[in-house]
């Protein structure tokens, strides 16, 4: 690798970490932990539906499946989740948001975007692309 590209990796990476922070102390100064806004994030993100399930979470969060449980656990006793049951397949469990839930997570990400819009663009470019 040459010093340029060394340069570029380092900047990507310090641009990573200083978003991350960012999300990290404003989740939890509005009472969450990062890791209930990723389950949230999670769960409202997930492709085609407004719901997933504990394995596809897991998936999402690259965690494992006991962690997730706990996880989803905790953010149920917070009600910013709910279980229920698949309608098709017994053995299924959903989670989806909460009123509370989808509420911060609105508010949340609104805040996000608001954050990835001030970024420099070429801060969180992906090193090593070719442009053309």
């Amino acid at each position: 690798m040459t010093k340029a590209e060394y340069e570029e990796l380092a900047g990507f990476r310090a641009a990573l970490r200083k978003y991350l922070r960012f999300s990290e102390e404003l989740v939890r100064a509005h009472g969450l932990t990062p890791q209930q806004y990723q389950l949230l994030l999670a769960v409202k993100g997930y492709p085609g539906r407004d719901w997933a399930t504990v394995g596809e979470l897991a998936e999402q969060l690259q965690l494992r499946h006991h962690s997730v449980v706990e996880l989803i656990d905790r953010a149920q006793r917070a009600d910013l989740v709910c279980r229920a049951a698949d309608p098709g397949d017994a053995r299924v469990v959903r989670v989806q948001l909460t009123p509370k839930g989808a509420g911060s997570l609105g508010r949340l990400s609104a805040l996000h975007k608001e954050q990835l819009l001030r970024l420099d663009p070429d801060s969180l470019s992906i090193p090593f692309t070719d442009p053309d």
